[in-house]
């Protein structure tokens, strides 16, 4: 265990993504990056008349207890590709939650990952991320070598994620962006259904 973690710890320290400095971003973000991009998971109808981006953190109260609300709204739809966007804005251990989650996306097994972590009541560490998602079934061995062999991919997805925040000028987790949309803060689920209905009133 202390081997993998390593991995994913000395990448962290490598990415500096824990203490990113607060600086001005000067353009926005382009419709591709943030609905696009293509080192991001796609959950939903990849094919959605509307795109649903949600910018969230592994320890997150909120973003956890309104996941499976998202999820069901966007399941009942049948029409909206969801993006998870992770943004680790909780320190280390959200940023190696979302690297492992990240390495078993590679693996094809990103919704398996995601389920065992937004579901888990209660604060992660390193020790209980590894324990959830073996306890999913989930190879954490073949997770830090995908890491490893991924860094550069993984990284550069979770910068870019940071700046895109940054340039929506986000406070918090979970923030939206629906649409052309931007939402900085929680959707209920009415909210969230209007979102994306208006989305679809204005895409044409």
């Amino acid at each position: 265990m202390t081997g993998r973690r390593t991995i994913l710890k000395g990448m962290l320290a490598g990415s500096g993504l824990a203490l990113f400095p607060i600086s001005a971003f000067s353009h926005d973000p382009s419709p591709e990056n943030v609905f696009a991009d293509p080192s991001a998971p796609v959950l939903g109808n990849p094919d959605g008349d509307v795109t649903v981006v949600e910018y969230f953190d592994f320890q997150c109260t909120y973003c956890k207890r309104d996941y499976p609300m998202v999820r069901e709204v966007v399941s009942s739809d049948g029409n909206v590709k969801l993006v998870m966007k992770d943004w680790p804005i909780f320190g280390d251990v959200s940023v190696y939650a979302a690297q492992a989650v990240q390495g078993a996306a590679i693996l094809g097994e990103y919704e398996t990952a995601l389920d065992a972590l937004m579901t888990a009541k209660g604060r992660l560490s390193h020790e209980r991320i590894e324990t959830l998602l073996t306890g999913a079934g989930l190879d954490f061995d073949a997770i830090a070598a995908a890491v490893k062999t991924n860094e550069k991919t993984i990284s550069d997805l979770l910068d870019r994620n940071y700046h895109q925040a940054e340039a929506f000028q986000f406070n918090g987790t979970p923030s939206y962006v629906i649409g052309r949309t931007v939402y900085p803060g929680v959707l209920d689920k009415i909210m969230l259904e209007s979102a994306i209905a208006k989305a679809r009133a204005t895409a044409g």
